[in-house]
């Protein structure tokens, strides 16, 4: 059985997701200027990805005994596309730095599974990461 800390931890991890899926998917509606012509279609698809760990994330948790948050973190769409791109980066750091954490404590209570699921979706929060800094640089 999961700890209580465990699925805390989980159930921030969804608000994470549905936060940034929200905040990718409006950025991908409000894009403007030639160089946001090229940045939409990243936002779009990243925000796909993000809602699709959400349920991966949700599925898990309720596995454990869990109720998924239906509340997401604080959505920062921005109001430029060099501000939207800097409060992505800081969003996939976030992730990145907390599903690190959330794999030690899911190893340290012996939830291979956990940790599994979220080695898969570090992975690509760290692509994310990569196309949101790249995308920075062209800004």
């Amino acid at each position: 059985m999961a700890s209580q800390e465990l699925l805390d931890m989980l159930n921030k991890a969804i608000a994470r997701e549905l936060q940034v899926s929200i905040q990718y998917m409006w950025q991908h509606v409000q894009w403007s200027g030639v160089k946001g012509y090229a940045t939409r279609d990243a936002f779009r698809s990243i925000a796909i990805a993000e809602m699709k760990h959400a349920e991966k994330i949700g599925e898990r948790l309720f596995y454990l005994g869990g109720k998924p948050t239906t509340k997401p973190e604080e959505i920062v769409v921005g109001d430029n596309l060099k501000q939207m791109v800097e409060s992505d980066i800081g969003s996939e750091k976030f992730a990145v730095d907390f599903y690190k954490e959330i794999i030690q404590k899911a190893e340290k209570e012996g939830d291979v599974t956990t940790a599994h699921i979220f080695r898969s979706i570090l992975e690509d929060e760290e692509d994310h990461l990569d196309t949101f800094t790249s995308l920075n640089e062209e800004i």
